[in-house]
């Protein structure tokens, strides 16, 4: 009956790509749902998107390891969607672009969009790989198979949908996997676990008080979950993707926060079954498997594969969202710009989706050889936020930065996150990130000082996009207004 219910959800998401293809006409369809996402559709896939596969294996596994006080994976996260929302997505959203690195050429002029788009692709990627690993983690218990035909069967699903109908297609399985995890957290597994555990009285009888404690997992770690997971969703194409898709200012901001709010409920939530599950299951080995086994223990055959499927959505929504999110950059900021000439908008969503498909084939192969879900997460943020933050952000607040001290500073803050890792040989390392952040600042003011202003055609050109005024047409693409303005903008 569990697998039943699961292999129906699934067919359900290819169903609903389907219907989305008929949508999936022109480039800003595919890639950003035309620019008219309401406040429903919104916060729905956006919550999504944020609450996948770290936040909910994850999250529940670091409940189960350290109480409460895992629930700052989660917090984090949450933390940095209701910054961008609050502060940066008004303005992303008038930018009218379809990646952050063409934010950049937009703020900079002639710059490394390459590099930096080398980057963010490698980021998005990560994030693809890691939602992989969670889903073939639950696929390969729920069938009893192998980690490797477990993740092929998932991937296989989440390729079929995202190439059938882009970001409308990942919009309207959103929702659905919205309902489901909402349904399936708070609704169903919470309560049962809970009750199973023996409330709240059974988990204050049975785990120790450490595990109430809001900072037991450590200040160090928690500082470190606010450096690389807060900038993460400020400054990552997954969720830029997804302001992109709003259809106003104030829905991009209100509809955000409470996308948000969501997140800390849900981040809450999860610590609280890892810690039934620390009382019910005391001798699991692997968090990633914490999820699994607590909902086979505590709900019945039917309704388990009802709360599974909810996990499953969960997790396939940040995969769907990565893997647009990648070829999107690959697309527009690498392999693309080096296209000639115009192509016509049934040209650019077939490229779209070759794009999807070479990347989703990468996706599940790397998740086939990677094996930790954390340890895939911490790889992407250290990544972005060592490699872009400090250029995107600093982009946006300081005038004097120029291109040569944005392009110094992801060169400076790579090499320091990464060489910094590799001589620790410690994925989880608080001192690569900061090695890479002050590399990056570093590097980044003094490049700037150094080099000449910004040509003030190109400032003129920002503070143009920038300032609030009517929205063209949704049917706006790169091949014309954007690009247009994006050339003017060179000196």
């Amino acid at each position: 009956m569990d697998l039943l219910v699961i292999a129906l959800y699934m067919a359900g998401m290819i169903g609903i790509g389907w219907y989305a293809k008929t949508r999936a006409r022109t480039q800003a369809d595919f890639l950003v749902a035309g620019r008219r996402l309401g406040p429903v559709l919104y916060a729905g896939t956006l919550a999504a998107l944020v609450m996948g596969g770290g936040a909910t294996l994850g999250g529940i596994g670091l409940g189960y390891q350290h109480g409460l006080s895992g629930v700052w994976l989660v917090f984090s996260m949450s933390t940095g969607v209701a910054l961008i929302s609050l502060v940066l997505a008004p303005l992303i959203n008038r930018l009218r672009v379809y990646t952050v690195s063409q934010m950049l050429e937009l703020r900079y002029g002639e710059m490394g969009t390459v590099v930096s788009g080398i980057v963010m692709m490698a980021y998005t990627l990560m994030i693809a790989v890691t939602s992989t690993i969670a889903y073939g983690a639950i696929f390969s218990v729920l069938f009893d198979i192998e980690k490797v035909p477990a993740i092929l069967i998932g991937s296989s699903v989440v390729i079929v949908y995202s190439v059938l109908g882009g970001m409308w297609s990942i919009t309207f399985t959103d929702i659905v996997q919205f309902v489901l995890k909402t349904i399936g957290m708070f609704l169903i597994l919470l309560p049962m676990a809970l009750y199973s555990a023996g409330g709240f009285a059974g988990l204050h009888e049975r785990l120790p008080p450490e595990a109430f404690d809001w900072t037991a997992i450590g200040a160090g770690k928690i500082f470190t979950y606010v450096v690389l997971y807060v900038p993460t969703m400020v400054i990552g194409q997954d969720l830029w993707q997804r302001v992109f898709t709003a259809r106003s200012d104030s829905v991009a901001r209100w509809a955000g926060l409470a996308a948000a709010g969501y997140g800390f409920a849900y981040g809450i939530a999860g610590a609280l079954i890892g810690m039934a599950a620390k009382v019910l299951l005391p001798g699991l080995e692997g968090r990633d498997q914490v999820y699994t086994e607590i909902v086979r223990h505590v709900l019945p055959v039917g309704l388990a594969g009802l709360v599974v499927a909810g996990a499953l959505s969960a997790i396939m929504s940040t995969s769907s969202g990565a893997l647009i999110a990648t070829a999107t950059v690959a697309k527009e900021d690498v392999h693309g710009r080096r296209r000639d000439g115009a192509s016509d908008q049934h040209d650019e969503v077939r490229h779209s989706r070759v794009y999807i498909v070479i990347f989703g084939l990468a996706m599940a192969v790397i998740a086939c050889l990677l094996q930790d879900v954390i340890a895939g997460l911490t790889i992407a943020s250290d990544i972005l936020v060592g490699g872009l933050m400090v250029a995107v952000l600093g982009g946006m607040v300081w005038r004097r930065a120029t291109a040569r001290g944005a392009i110094a500073s992801i060169f400076a803050g790579m090499a320091g996150t990464l060489g910094t890792m590799a001589v620790l040989g410690d994925i989880y390392a608080n001192l690569p990130i900061y090695v890479g952040l002050a590399a990056s600042l570093a590097f980044f003011i003094a490049g700037s000082l150094f080099d000449k202003p910004t040509p003030a055609a190109v400032l003129a050109g920002w503070d143009e996009r920038v300032r609030v005024k009517p929205r063209p047409s949704s049917d706006e693409t790169l091949s014309g207004g954007v690009v247009d303005s994006l050339e003017r903008a060179r000196p």
